[in-house]
């Protein structure tokens, strides 16, 4: 049986929690700045959130079950409709039933 912890994970969840800190930190920096935001450096502020999810799920994505697979899919088409913390409930129950009823 595979182990519930696995440290390439939390080193992946700590990489995407310092990525988040320094991107954060660097935004607050560069904004300081400026009196207005060029449209340019706007556009990259606003791909961040983007890139930092990335890092978080391409790992699940690459090394996960067809669970995770079908939890990803799913999630994917609900973000068309939901958002922030349903669109996670959604993902985590599809991955949740299939791992208790099917696998």
């Amino acid at each position: 049986m595979e182990t519930m912890f696995r440290p390439e994970m939390l080193l992946i969840i700590l990489g995407g929690a310092v990525a988040t800190y320094l991107t954060r930190i660097g935004g607050y920096l560069l904004i300081k700045r400026f009196k207005t935001i060029p449209p340019r450096v706007e556009a990259g502020l606003n791909a961040v959130p983007a890139a930092v999810l990335t890092t978080l799920v391409a790992p699940a994505a690459l090394t996960g079950g067809p669970e995770t697979a079908v939890a990803l899919i799913v999630s994917l088409l609900a973000g068309l409709r939901f958002s922030g913390l349903t669109l996670i409930a959604i993902g985590w129950a599809v991955a949740m039933g299939i791992r208790h009823f099917v696998l």
